[in-house]
C-alpha cells in the first residue's frame, strides 16, 4: 500500500496540474484520512482549498480533479472507486490489491518498516535535567518517557539526534543538600530540635551520609567522587552528594530504559565565561538597561509582557540568564532544532528565553527552541491518592512507580496522554490483566499474534520464511482489509508525531492497531483447512506483530510472545 499511495500521490499532482493550470506552483497536495472510515480509504480537500484563490466553485473543480485523476494508470491500477462527497470532497475506494501489498513491505523491511532514510539535520533533546538534590520522582518519569519516545521518533526520520541532561552542581539546592547531610553526619535527623528548617528529610540523606563516614567511592555517569569521611569537609560532602544522587538517577533511568548522550553543568557556564558572554552580547546589541540598581533586558522588545531582571541588585543573575547562555551554547555546536522537555511550571521562561536569544544577535531564528511542557503525574494506590515516598520524604519517587507496576507500564502510561494535560497514574489499573489496562491491551495482542505463528511453524516444521510469497489476494474479510489499511498508515503516523513533537500519537496508534487485530481475530480462524488462506493470514498477523514491535520498542516498552 506504500508503493500504492506513493504512485497515487504522483498521479494526484498531474492530475491537479491538468484541472487547475493555474494554480500556485507552491501548492502541494496530499492525501488525508477520511473522518469516517465508510467514505473510503484516502481523501483529498484540494478542490476546496484552491476554489477561493481560483475564484472556482469547490465542487465543479472537484468534478474536474476527478476526471483528470480517473484518466492517470495509477489510478486505474489501484483505485476502486473515487466519489465526491459535500462541498468538494474527493474520497478514494482502493482495491484489495493496493492494501494486501502493505503486508510484503512490513515483512521485507521488518525493523526498518516506517523509517526514513538518514538526513544531516541535528536535533538535541533536553530533557529529565533534574538537579541532583534526591531521587527522580513521577514527574522527572514523565519527562525521561516523553524525552526517549521523542529521540526515538526524530531518529526514524533519519535525524542525528543528542540526548542531553543539564543540571546545577553548585546552587542554592545543591548547599543546602550539603548542610543536610552534614547535619546527619553529626547526628541530627529530622524533628531534632538543631534540624535545619531548610534541610532535606528524606531517608535518602541518612544513606548519603553513611556511606561519606565509609569514605566509599560513588561513580556516576559524568563524574567519580571519594569520600574524605571528614565531618567538617563540607566541600567534600557537596561533591560526594552530588556523584551518590548523580549515580542513584543513574540506575533509576537505566531500569526506565533511559540513555544521555552527554551531560551540561550549569555551573560550567560560568566557570567557562559563557554567561559574561551572553550578557555581553545583549549590552553590545542595545538591549539592556539599568534601573533601581539592576540590570534589565528589553524583553518587551520581542513579545513579553514586561521587561525581564538580568542581574539583580546585589549582583546575582537571575535564573534565565544562565538559560540564554545555555542555549546559545547548543546554536553553537550546531543543533538547528532544540526540544526542551519540562514542567508547565517553566512556562513563564519561555518568552524570555527566546527574547533573550533574540536580542543577542546570533542568528538564532524566532521561535527557536521549541518546548514540550508536560503537567504533573497524580498517583493513585487502592483507590487512594499517594502524595509522599519514606525514602524522598514528600513525594512518589520513579523508583517507587516501577517497583509497583513495571517498566513497560510506566512508560506505557506516560506517554499515553498529551504532555499537556492532567494525567492520574492508576497503580491498580496497571496492574489488571484485562482490556482496561492499555498497555496489557496492546501487549497481548502481540502475543496472541505470537502463539498463532508459532502453532503455525509447529504444523510445518518450524518454517516461517515462505510468508512473504503467500497469496495475498485471499485476504479480502472486511477485517482483514481493515486491519491491513491501519497498518499502512504507521510510516504517515510516525512523521506527523515527529513533526508535532507528540509521541502521545504512538500510544494511540497501537492502541487503534491492537483494537483492529483483537476484532479480526474474534471474526476470523487463522489455522484452518485452506493451507494458501491460512498461510496469508498468519502473513498478516505476521506482519502486524512486526509493526506492534517496533512501535512498542519507539516507547521502550517490550512485546512478550507469551502473558
Amino acid at each position: 500500500m506504500i508503493q500504492a499511495k506513493r504512485d497515487l500521490l504522483k498521479a494526484l499532482g498531474e492530475a491537479l496540474r491538468q484541472a487547475a493550470p493555474d494554480a500556485d506552483a507552491s501548492f502541494t497536495p496530499v492525501f488525508e484520512a477520511p473522518k469516517q472510515a465508510a467514505h473510503g480509504d484516502l481523501a483529498v480537500t484540494a478542490a476546496m482549498q484552491l476554489a477561493k484563490p481560483l475564484k472556482k466553485n469547490p465542487r465543479e473543480l472537484a468534478t474536474a480533479l476527478v476526471a483528470a485523476l480517473q484518466a492517470q494508470p495509477a489510478v486505474q491500477q489501484w483505485v476502486l472507486a473515487v466519489e465526491i462527497a459535500g462541498p468538494g470532497f474527493i474520497n478514494l475506494r482502493l482495491k484489495p490489491e493496493a492494501k494486501q501489498s502493505i503486508v510484503v513491505d512490513v515483512l521485507s523491511e521488518g525493523e526498518r518498516f516506517g523509517r526514513q532514510p538518514a538526513t544531516e539535520h541535528k536535533v538535541l533533546v533536553e530533557f529529565v535535567s533534574a538537579n541532583p538534590t534526591g531521587p527522580l520522582h513521577v514527574g522527572h518519569g514523565r519527562q525521561g518517557a516523553l524525552g526517549d519516545a521523542l529521540c526515538n521518533l526524530f531518529e526514524t526520520q533519519g535525524q542525528q539526534v543528542t540526548r542531553e541532561f543539564y543540571y546545577n552542581d553548585a546552587g542554592v539546592q545543591i548547599a543546602t543538600l550539603a548542610s543536610s547531610t552534614q547535619a546527619r553526619l553529626k547526628g541530627l535527623k529530622p524533628g531534632d530540635a538543631d534540624w535545619p528548617e531548610s534541610a532535606y528529610n528524606g531517608d535518602y540523606i541518612a544513606d548519603i551520609a553513611a556511606d561519606f563516614m565509609a569514605k566509599k567511592t560513588v561513580k556516576a555517569d559524568d563524574r567519580e567522587f571519594t569520600a574524605s569521611g571528614d565531618v567538617n569537609d563540607l566541600d567534600g560532602i557537596r561533591q560526594f552528594a552530588v556523584a551518590y544522587l548523580r549515580h542513584e538517577q543513574d540506575l533509576d533511568l537505566k531500569a526506565f530504559g533511559v540513555r544521555f548522550d552527554n551531560y551540561y553543568l550549569e555551573s560550567s557556564l560560568y566557570t567557562s565565561g559563557r554567561v559574561e558572554a551572553a550578557v555581553q552580547k545583549l549590552k553590545d546589541a542595545g538591549k539592556t538597561y539599568e534601573d533601581g540598581g539592576a540590570l534589565w533586558l528589553r524583553s518587551t522588545d520581542y513579545g513579553d509582557d514586561k521587561d525581564r531582571v538580568m542581574r539583580k541588585s546585589d549582583g546575582g543573575y537571575t535564573y534565565f540568564v544562565p538559560d540564554v547562555a545555555y542555549h546559545i551554547a547548543k546554536w553553537e555546536r550546531g543543533y538547528v532544532q532544540c526540544v526542551n522537555i519540562q514542567g508547565s511550571d517553566h512556562h513563564g521562561t519561555i518568552a524570555r528565553v527566546r527574547a533573550g536569544l533574540q536580542a543577542a544577535g546570533v542568528g538564532i531564528p524566532q521561535g527557536w527552541p521549541d518546548y514540550v511542557l508536560h503537567k504533573m503525574v497524580t498517583v493513585m494506590k487502592n483507590g487512594e491518592e499517594v502524595k509522599i515516598s519514606k525514602r524522598a520524604g514528600s513525594y512518589v519517587t520513579l523508583r517507587d512507580l516501577i517497583e509497583w507496576t513495571s517498566k513497560d507500564a510506566v512508560r506505557f502510561f506516560l506517554i499515553s496522554r498529551k504532555a499537556d494535560t492532567e494525567f492520574t497514574f492508576d497503580v491498580d489499573l496497571a496492574l489488571k490483566t484485562n482490556d482496561e489496562n492499555p498497555v496489557f491491551y496492546v501487549q497481548y495482542a502481540h502475543a496472541r499474534m505470537s502463539k498463532v505463528m508459532r502453532d503455525w511453524a509447529a504444523e510445518h516444521g518450524g518454517d516461517l520464511s515462505g510468508l512473504p510469497q503467500a497469496r495475498l489476494a485471499l485476504l479480502t474479510a472486511p477485517s482483514e482489509l481493515t486491519l491491513m489499511s491501519k497498518l499502512a498508515e504507521y510510516p504517515g503516523m510516525l512523521t506527523q508525531a515527529a513533526m508535532g513533537l507528540a509521541p502521545h500519537d504512538v500510544a494511540f496508534y497501537l492502541r487503534d492497531l491492537a483494537g483492529a487485530f483483537h476484532s479480526y481475530y474474534a471474526a476470523e480462524r487463522f489455522l484452518v483447512d485452506d493451507v494458501e488462506l491460512a498461510r496469508a493470514r498468519v502473513a498478516l498477523l505476521a506482519a502486524t506483530a512486526q509493526v506492534l514491535r517496533n512501535g512498542l520498542a519507539l516507547l521502550g516498552v517490550s512485546a512478550p510472545d507469551k502473558m
